[in-house]
This record gives structure tokens, sequence and C-alpha cells, in this order.
């Protein structure tokens, strides 16, 4: 297997594909940026073309601003999106706060590891880095170079195993946990955009697969 330790490699994403709505989706290939825009379209969903097996994936990233309550806008890793036996590993913004970051992962379509961490700043005033380290024993989340989060596989403890893409979305999440997870959705500064840039994957760990395989 692909051991990040031993393929520490990124590389520029290049190429993308856009879930839903497309024409609220925007792909610079020469800037390295992607924007996402939530209006009265509703939102959009891209992620990477192929499945990675672990490595160092990374994105500068600048949240929407104004009164985002009740959105959800992030950057994931996932084996596919809308499978209930799906790996996971998250970094969410909820849209009622945005001081924070919350971050998980799942394994075989069970999650419930949520850490919520104070981010020092509010992410809809600049770009800042964001970056997903994992391996078949590690996971690590990084936030401007420091490491927020780490967690270590344990003995006969289940960990992502499965080949992921990079997804990036933003939706309204108001209707979860009757509004309390991402607050109850006001959207009086529509449209909001969210803006990804040096967006990178890892160089050597990339896997031919379909969306549907």
């Amino acid at each position: 297997m692909a051991d990040p330790a031993l393929h520490p490699e990124t590389q520029p994403l290049k190429q993308i594909a856009i879930d839903y709505t497309p024409e609220a989706c925007t792909h610079c290939p020469n800037s390295n940026t992607i924007t996402l825009t939530f209006d009265h379209r509703g939102g959009a969903r891209w992620r990477t073309t192929t499945r990675f097996l672990y490595g160092t994936f990374s994105a500068l990233i600048k949240c929407p601003t104004g009164n985002t309550s009740g959105l959800n806008f992030n950057l994931y890793l996932s084996s596919l999106e809308g499978d209930k036996s799906q790996d996971e590993i998250d970094f969410e913004f909820l849209g009622k706060d945005l001081t924070v970051v919350q971050t998980n992962y799942y394994t075989a379509g069970t999650g419930s590891r949520e850490s919520i961490h104070q981010l020092g700043f509010d992410c809809s005033d600049g770009f800042h880095e964001y970056v997903i380290k994992w391996g078949p024993n590690e996971i690590q989340w990084l936030i401007d170079g420091k490491a927020v989060r780490t967690e270590k596989k344990g003995d006969g403890e289940d960990f992502p195993e499965k080949p992921m893409f990079l997804y990036a979305s933003v939706w309204d999440a108001s209707y979860i946990d009757e509004a309390r997870w991402t607050g109850k959705y006001v959207g009086c500064d529509a449209p909001y955009v969210c803006v990804y840039k040096d967006i990178h994957v890892p160089a050597g760990t990339a896997l031919e697969s379909s969306c549907d395989s």
C-alpha cells in the first residue's frame, strides 16, 4: 500500500468533476482556483476525477461572508458521496459560527467522531490553508501549518482505508438536527461564495476509477 511518508509529494489539482449545479461552480486550472456559489439555485459540489489511497491534500480557502447561518461549506475526502458505507475525512465549516471548524472521520459509514476547533480568526476574512494528511495508521488535520487534531489507529480499530475522492461543497444544512448544527438559514447576504485556491493532491497515489465503482 502507498504510504504518505514515502509519497510526500503533492501536485496542483488540474481537473475536477462537478456533481450538481455546474453553473454555480467555476474552475480555472491555470490559477488553480475554484469558486462555489450558494444562492436561489442552491449550492454546488466539486470533486477530483480520481480516487486516492493515502497522501496529503490541501487548499487555501476563503469562506463566504455575511450571515451564513444554516450553510455548510467544507473540504473533505470520501470514498463515494451518498454511499451509506463510505469512508470519509472532513473539514466542515458551520455557518452559524465562522470562528470554528469541525473535523470528523467515518469508517464504513460510521462517524460520530466530531471535534470542534476554535480557529482564532473569522474564516471569511481571508485565505487560510487547510490540510488533511491521511495514512494507513494516522490522520492529521492542519490549519495554517499547525496540527489541530491527530488520530492514530488503535489495535483492532476501524480506520479509513478505502480509496477516496477529494470533495468540496456549499449546501443548506439547516434541516439537520432542527438547525442546531449549522443554524437556521437566513439568506440575507446571498449570494454566498466560497473560494478555493492552490489546491494540491497527492502525486503518485491516484487510482484509476469511476465515480460509481
